[in-house]
């Protein structure tokens, strides 16, 4: 089940503070990065920033002013710590800016939550080819939740990207492909209670949602990328996706001894979750509480796919029973 579903749920009292927009507004703060560009990422300073970035940093992308500025506050010793010696700039820096500085390892901005959300897209694929290797594709849920399996290895795949390299589409990206993952989760949960029985309900609710996603990602995309309304929006989504799947589990857990995985995927996701609501610095400026919540989420996602191993292989079993009586 999608990860941040529950981190947004648990989010959702604090979406006055989710927004990192007012810190970068902040007149002190923008003095501190004005005479940090100057100083550092302006004429012969970027010229030769330039000059000395090793190869990796060259085939992580154009080495223009926007890298420059990111190493002020992510390399593998950071500047920040003596370019912002004024201490309102530190306090700036530590309170009000959208991040915490980072000690950057090679490429990576934050390497601990990129190597986090790869580990977790190794795991998701690695639980979709046991998927594939153990359900026949004649299981009623087998293509549900191949594409579950897909979407989730995107957003994985994104987030590792957005952690990677913070920039304006990787953060997007990373978002977007987030909610889609929520979404999805619903879906599979609208055609595992309802839509086995009504598949005509769980066509059209897919196109509901594909069109509540569309609409969604061109708001943020062409009018306007309002974190507020983001946060809100998949707060919506994973409330729907959290009261759904666990009302059904509560409903066949006794009938259905597998569902019990679920129940406890639901319910870890949500204890989790309580490591986005720490603030704190990382440990050794690589390992914060969003790191640790990714790696977390780990064995969750595999307890998730083993669930569904299980439901699919139970509902084979039930179609061909009724098949035989037939």
């Amino acid at each position: 089940m999608a990860g941040r579903a529950a981190r947004l749920v648990l989010l959702a009292g604090a979406a006055a503070l989710a927004s990192g927009s007012q810190g970068d507004r902040e007149p002190v703060y923008r003095d501190c990065v004005l005479r940090c560009e100057e100083r550092n990422c302006s004429g012969g300073a970027l010229r030769h920033f330039r000059s000395r970035q090793p190869i990796y940093m060259i085939l992580a992308g154009p080495l223009g002013l926007h890298l420059c500025l990111d190493s002020i506050h992510t390399s593998s010793t950071p500047p920040w710590a003596a370019e912002y010696t004024n201490q309102i700039c530190l306090f700036q820096v530590g309170l009000v800016m959208t991040t915490w500085p980072f000690s950057r390892f090679l490429f990576f901005q934050e390497p601990a939550s990129a190597l986090a959300s790869f580990l977790n897209g190794l795991a998701s694929l690695m639980m979709l080819y046991r998927y594939r290797t153990s359900v026949p594709a004649s299981s009623p849920m087998y293509h549900t939740c191949v594409a579950f399996a897909w979407v989730s290895l995107n957003a994985w795949f994104w987030s590792t990207v957005f952690h990677t390299r913070d920039t304006d589409l990787t953060e997007k990206m990373d978002y977007f492909c987030a909610s889609t993952v929520i979404l999805h989760s619903v879906y599979l949960c609208c055609v595992r209670t309802v839509g086995l029985q009504y598949p005509a309900v769980a066509r059209a609710f897919r196109a509901f949602l594909l069109l509540l996603l569309t609409t969604h990602v061109s708001y943020l995309s062409l009018v306007h990328f309002d974190y507020g309304y983001n946060l809100a929006a998949n707060v919506a989504f994973g409330l729907v996706n959290v009261v759904w799947w666990l009302t059904w589990c509560l409903r066949n857990h006794r009938r259905l001894p597998h569902v019990r995985k679920c129940v406890v995927v639901v319910l870890l996701l949500q204890g989790l979750s309580l490591l986005e609501l720490l603030d704190f610095p990382p440990f050794f400026w690589v390992l914060d509480a969003h790191a640790i919540w990714h790696i977390s989420t780990i064995p969750v996602h595999i307890l998730f796919f083993s669930f569904l191993e299980d439901d699919s292989l139970y509902l084979l079993k039930e179609s061909e029973a009724k098949f035989k009586l037939a």
